[in-house]
């Protein structure tokens, strides 16, 4: 059996009409290749040996992830400097045009321009935004980013945020930096980037005190991450708990091992079929409401 018929199998077995995947990654290919050499070269930020499974064209990428039956995904992208995210921003919004089952997705750095480009992506659509602050190394604290977390809060457009500390811990990382951004803006729609590995406990902790709060489940439970950021047996109840906030999500391409592993790591974590369609479909149909 073909990894796509095998995947197409599994939700179809749970009565969905497909997936929905949270997190991944479109870039311009110029971008895209940087980060492709910066995982062969298994860089700081990476700390192991990381081979890209779906190392293709984006036309091939697409297809494939059409031919899982992912019905819905993103195009999480992010600058790793100033001056980067309103030209990302701009590529973002074409690929959106060009290829409806992507959420428009937009991003932002702590810089003095964010407040309006962040402002006109969402006049132009953006459905979903990523923040990445192990690879930005910003504070979510910055003053530079108040009125960008505002307006995202009023607009309850969701945030994807890296923020945990795996795999290496980054200078912003953590809970403390977000439990600190939620306090001032507690309605906003977190979605907390691999279920926070690892400090999975504390950001579960944030969820259960933000109904805003969600938490994606990018390579968490994976061999791949078991082996470095074990998800804590004692904390495995509070996953059932927080059903209708965790979303699926894999960071296709850029993940070691294939698309289907991700789903066999959620459905041997034994929570049940009521969990498993919620997880890969539901919450996320809700949340983007699709």
């Amino acid at each position: 059996m073909g990894e796509a018929e095998w995947v197409r199998g599994f939700w179809r077995e749970l009565g969905l009409p497909g997936l929905v995947d949270v997190h991944t990654h479109f870039m311009p290919e110029r971008v895209l290749a940087k980060v492709w050499a910066y995982f062969d070269a298994a860089g700081p930020l990476v700390g192991r040996e990381w081979p890209i499974t779906y190392r293709a064209e984006e036309d091939e990428r697409i297809a494939t992830l059409r031919s899982f039956g992912v019905r819905t995904f993103t195009a999480m992208l992010y600058p790793h400097k100033p001056a980067m995210a309103a030209w990302l921003n701009a590529w973002a919004r074409e690929f959106a045009a060009r290829t409806p089952d992507c959420l428009h997705t937009a991003t932002f750095f702590a810089e003095p321009e964010a407040a309006g480009y962040v402002r006109q992506a969402v006049e132009d659509g953006a459905r979903v935004f990523k923040a990445h602050l192990q690879v930005g190394g910003y504070d979510p604290n910055d003053a530079l980013l108040e009125p960008v977390w505002g307006l995202l809060a009023e607009a309850g457009i969701p945030v994807v945020a890296h923020c945990g500390s795996g795999p290496v811990p980054g200078k912003h990382t953590g809970p403390e930096p977000i439990a600190r951004l939620l306090g001032r803006h507690p309605g906003l729609r977190l979605i907390v980037a691999h279920m926070g590995m690892p400090e999975y406990g504390d950001f579960l902790d944030l969820a259960a005190r933000h109904p805003g709060v969600h938490l994606d489940t990018t390579m968490a439970f994976t061999d791949f991450s078991e082996a470095m950021a074990p998800f804590p047996p004692d904390q495995r109840p509070r996953l059932a708990e927080a059903g209708d906030r965790i979303l699926l999500g894999t960071d296709f391409p850029n993940i070691p091992y294939p698309y289907r592993h991700a789903l066999e790591s959620l459905a041997r974590l034994d929570l049940g079929p009521d969990w498993l369609r919620a997880v890969c479909h539901d919450n996320a149909a809700r949340l983007f409401g699709l």
